[in-house]
């Protein structure tokens, strides 16, 4: 049995990660100040876990958090690409000089591996696709040059520092506890929310944009592999995770209406700034250092999301 620290395990992935490391057995400890993360996530589990309530800035809060553990998976961040622009000074304090003071504890913590939640908002709007490594990253907004400075430091730990690091790319995660509510809420949770009530669903562009939507039961089999995987692969080099399929948000929208037997139509209003218009992902490289391949696509996902959000989103 290990012991691991999930950083924002209280948010939608951080929580559903903290599940999956307690199913294999191992231990959690959960560090998170419920900025945006939420304690109703941790409610089942609360039993099962050891609770840091802490800033990932706080170095006091990080290193006792850390005390004891083999591994890192760092999910806490200030999301959104709008709250970002909006507040960009708040984003890169907390994105970026809170992974500095992670990568810095665990440096003297003695921690072996830390496992990143990288973006693709990192390649931003290159037209050439499948999205892949090799491209240089080209942010368009403050959350996404976060990111790739959060990418840079894990590079740049790991090379002087031997702290093995992997940045996994993550592309549009969907599932069970992602908040549906709020001005940056994500799009599958916030348009089931609109459509359980009743109302028409808000799209920011004309729709057609589109992006590789990835189950959060593939994000956490992909910080499992990575946070064992061979040592070599741990460079810090980022590794996209995603499913290699790309859906539209109309065809979202149709899915939806199919599954929950409604048929709202949706208001469309103008793009909002920083957005990128398409995301599909190469996988190939992470499936040759991880072993990682997809477990469920998209319309399963889907599928298995409707009945949680019937029952908390109503």
């Amino acid at each position: 049995m290990a012991r691991y620290l999930v950083t924002g395990g209280a948010g939608f992935i951080g929580s559903n990660l903290a599940r999956f490391i307690l199913d294999r057995g191992h231990d959690v400890v959960v560090l998170d100040n419920f900025a945006t993360g939420k304690r109703e996530n941790l409610a089942e589990i609360a039993g099962r876990i050891t609770l840091v309530e802490g800033d990932i800035r706080d170095a006091d809060a990080v290193t006792r958090a850390m005390a004891g553990c083999c591994a890192v998976f760092h999910e806490a961040a200030l999301g959104s690409v709008p709250r970002s622009v909006a507040e960009p000074v708040t984003s890169h304090n907390v994105n970026v000089n809170g992974t500095i003071q992670v990568l810095e504890a665990a440096r003297s913590a003695g921690i072996r591996r830390i496992v990143f939640a990288a973006s693709s908002s990192a390649y931003g709007n290159r037209e050439e696709s499948p999205k892949h490594e090799a491209m240089a990253p080209l942010p368009i907004s403050p959350y996404a040059a976060s990111k790739v400075a959060c990418e840079a430091y894990m590079q740049g730990y790991a090379a002087s520092f031997g702290l093995e690091t992997v940045c996994l790319r993550y592309f549009n995660v969907f599932g069970p506890r992602q908040d549906p509510f709020g001005a940056y809420a994500a799009v599958i949770p916030a348009f089931v929310s609109q459509l359980l009530k009743g109302e028409p669903p808000v799209v920011f562009g004309d729709g057609e944009q589109s992006r590789d939507f990835c189950y959060i039961d593939n994000v956490c089999h992909a910080n499992w592999l990575a946070a064992n995987a061979p040592a070599e692969v741990c460079d810090g080099a980022p590794m996209n995770i995603a499913c290699n399929q790309r859906t539209s948000l109309n065809q979202i929208l149709d899915q939806l209406r199919d599954l929950l037997g409604v048929d709202t139509k949706a208001v469309y209003e103008p793009e909002r700034p920083g957005d990128v218009k398409h995301s599909l992902a190469a996988i190939s490289r992470a499936k040759e250092c991880i072993g990682y391949e997809p477990q469920v696509f998209f319309a399963d996902g889907l599928a298995r999301s409707i009945d949680w959000y019937r029952e908390n989103l109503a």
